[in-house]
């Protein structure tokens, strides 16, 4: 590969949201002006990563040298193939979700904005700056600011079981931190380096065994902890309460996606497939992710919350990447890498991408039921379908793909993932691939079939859900969408006329100035409809919209509608989705094989 030095284009990528963060809060009291720069930074940035794209896949890398971070450390940013492929999907992905917040944001008048925009765009530099750091301490300083700049988001609802959300995010994370940062003072102290290299450090293969898997112990559950990894999990359903665009970012584009980057790096870069697999740490980790992406989808059948269920859903479709790298690791074992090695690791980091979009598809899915209906628990959605056509249409697309029903992105993902498992031998982890394939049906499937086929007068039960095997309901209510922290039916008195604390003069989504008062109205109108909706009983009659977008703002259904295509079009034609073709050049530049 050629490296370009210096080129300033992966630091403006980096920076270019961090300096939006300036002018956000200076236009918090003209709030059109303020999710202007919202676009403008999430147009520019994305703008910056795509650019990198034609010269990284013809071999090129560009990197930004800022000097001496330690002694015998550069603070160097550097868009190889694995930091693109990371970065292009989270700035891409920002600018979808920068106008669904619009549309939500506004659509429930929430509080502290502001606040919220400018934390999202400090989360996403800070996401693209984990990206392209060039060595495990640079990685560390931004995975660090990471936490920092996306704890005010998970916190932002302010009630009690918020900030205890917040706490309990920043002691997981930052305790992956500190196991982060001793495995990198290991390695260095090993090796003399931190930096990157494709296929692995070379003077770790000489190293004292012992600590060489010390040192991957503390950097796979530092990186672990954000990846979901069971135990180090339980802090990412709680952080359910932040606001749905909140959780997208968390479960499809940054934190979460941020600690499997952070194993793939570890494997790929720093002690190579090979090595993983002969110190016998891929199959500590085949483990740990075969286990699971099995459980938590067993325990995703007993949520009523949707988000919660999606949450638990996350848990375990993040474990499929970290399966495909320790399966690959271990095919690399021994003789080094083969084809079964780079199946698996093909299968694995394509379903980074793979899951962000259908992942973002189901939680934008979830924030527009909450925002149009206050609904979040399955068991009130009998019929909503008919309510919210396309939002359930969209629904159904990206839960087959989680499913890995062919045509969605899922499905290609998960078939090499497949090859790559049976062609090693791991007949266990083939297994537990099937097996959660076959759960992620059963927890995907009554939510759709309860939105499309079923009335609130005529349902089916749904034993392996409800039955005692899978489990009685858990705790309705207990992870709502930001600022409505009473449930499924929030009183109209909870409804603010303002669209959020920077403006009082704007109606109901926010996007005039000069209609004091009809916003107020236009929630009152809304509420009453809800209540008609929802019946004196209970009971749920659902009106019947057209398939025209009259069941919310386009802010909302286009993001949608965009998520969910873009997981067909990863699922018919990968290759020209870039995706398959960047994942490709990372699994060569590291194994030496092309898939």
């Amino acid at each position: 590969m050629t490296e370009i030095t210096p080129s300033l284009r992966p630091l403006a990528a980096v920076l270019v949201s961090a300096v939006a963060v300036v002018p956000i809060l200076l236009s918090g009291r003209r709030p059109n002006v303020r999710e202007a720069w919202t676009v403008l930074a999430a147009l520019a940035k994305f703008g910056l990563v795509a650019s990198m794209v034609p010269g990284v896949l013809s071999g090129t890398v560009y990197a930004t040298r800022l000097g001496t971070f330690l002694p015998g450390v550069e603070f160097t940013l550097r868009a190889d193939p694995l930091g693109l492929l990371f970065a292009l999907l989270a700035s891409l992905l920002w600018v979808i979700t920068s106008f669904y917040s619009m549309g939500y944001m506004r659509g429930l008048g929430e509080h502290d904005q502001t606040r919220y925009f400018a934390a999202f765009a400090a989360s996403v530099s800070s996401a693209v700056g984990v990206a392209f750091a060039a060595n495990l301490f640079v990685l560390f300083v931004f995975y660090e600011l990471l936490t920092v700049a996306t704890y005010p988001l998970v916190a932002h609802d302010e009630t009690d079981e918020a900030r205890a959300a917040g706490r309990k995010y920043l002691a997981y994370t930052f305790g992956g931190g500190v196991a982060v940062f001793a495995g990198s003072v290991l390695v260095f102290w090993l090796t003399g380096t931190v930096a990157f290299t494709p296929g692995g450090i070379e003077g770790l293969a000489g190293a004292d065994p012992m600590i060489a898997r010390v040192a991957f112990a503390l950097l796979a559950g530092g990186f672990g902890v954000k990846a979901a990894l069971m135990p180090m999990h339980s802090w990412l359903p709680d952080a359910m309460v932040a606001p749905t665009p909140v959780s997208g970012l968390l479960h499809a584009v940054a934190v979460v996606k941020s600690g499997v980057f952070g194993i793939a790096r570890l494997v790929l870069d720093v002690f190579g497939p090979g090595l993983v697999g002969d110190l016998g740490m891929g199959e500590v980790l085949a483990a740990v992710a075969a286990f699971t992406l099995v459980v938590a989808s067993v325990i995703a059948l007993r949520q009523d919350n949707l988000k919660r269920r999606l949450a638990f859903s996350t848990v375990s479709q993040l474990s499929y990447i970290v399966l495909g790298l320790a399966v690959g690791a271990i095919a690399a074992a021994g003789s080094g890498p083969n084809d079964a090695a780079a199946y698996a690791l093909v299968g694995g980091l394509l379903h980074i991408p793979a899951h962000a979009f259908m992942k973002l598809t189901l939680f934008f899915c979830a924030g527009a039921l909450h925002v149009e209906t206050h609904t979040d628990d399955i068991s009130n959605m009998a019929g909503i379908g008919h309510r919210m056509p396309i939002t359930m249409g969209c629904f159904a697309v990206a839960a087959a793909g989680m499913a890995g029903i062919p045509i969605v992105a899922g499905f290609v993902s998960k078939y090499f993932l497949l090859i790559g498992s049976v062609s090693t031998g791991g007949v266990v982890y083939a297994g537990a691939l099937l097996v959660s394939g076959v759960l992620n049906v059963a927890y995907f499937w009554p939510v759709v079939y309860t939105a499309f086929f079923e009335s609130p007068t005529e349902s089916d039960e749904k034993p392996l859900v409800e039955g005692p095997l899978g489990g009685r309901f858990a705790d309705r209510g207990t992870a709502t969408d930001g600022g409505s922290p009473g449930g499924s039916d929030g009183p109209a008195s909870d409804l603010r006329p303002d669209g959020g604390d920077d403006d009082p003069q704007k109606d109901d989504h926010g996007f005039a100035e000069d209609h004091e008062g009809q916003g107020l109205r236009d929630k009152i109108e809304t509420a009453e409809q809800l209540h008609h909706e929802h019946g004196d009983e209970g009971r749920i009659d659902w009106e019947h919209r057209r398939w025209i977008g009259e069941e919310s703002t386009w802010f909302v259904l286009a993001p949608i509608c965009f998520a969910a295509a873009g997981s067909v079009a990863l699922g018919i034609v990968p290759d020209a989705a870039v995706f398959l073709r960047i994942v490709r050049l990372i699994v060569a530049g590291a194994t030496g094989v092309t898939v």
